[in-house]
């Protein structure tokens, strides 16, 4: 059965890194109990490319390798990072900045937590 459960998982996260250009997606899955089984499952979704269009706290989007430009919404909070994981202000981020977004799926969106800026534009 967990057998099952992780090939599924597994599977799946392959599909999404196909469809929407992602760097990295990775799974955990705990399984615990003698008489029945519990499964906690942990996604971690990162997107790599450069800004075409930012509103800070609202949007942002990414020219990636998927044919179309990415759009994803900012959570409620949103932290904004060097690659060296120094925290920066959001107007740092501007068009044509290359950045990681790190996000969730929550239906048809993918909301941002994080955005790192992977080089620093003068």
């Amino acid at each position: 059965m967990i057998k099952l459960f992780l090939t599924v998982t597994f599977a799946t996260a392959l599909m999404g890194l196909v469809a929407y250009g992602q760097t990295s997606s990775s799974s955990t899955t705990v399984a615990t109990g003698t008489n029945g089984t519990t499964e906690t499952t942990t996604t971690t979704t990162e997107s790599t490319g450069t800004v075409t269009d930012f509103t800070p706290g609202r949007m942002i989007v990414l020219k990636t390798e998927a044919a179309e430009p990415m759009r994803y919404k900012f959570g409620k909070t949103v932290t904004y990072v060097t690659s060296d994981g120094k925290v920066i202000e959001a107007s740092t981020v501007r068009k044509d900045s290359k950045v990681r977004v790190h996000y969730m799926k929550d239906g048809d969106d993918m909301v941002v937590d994080k955005v790192i800026v992977t080089n620093d534009r003068d």
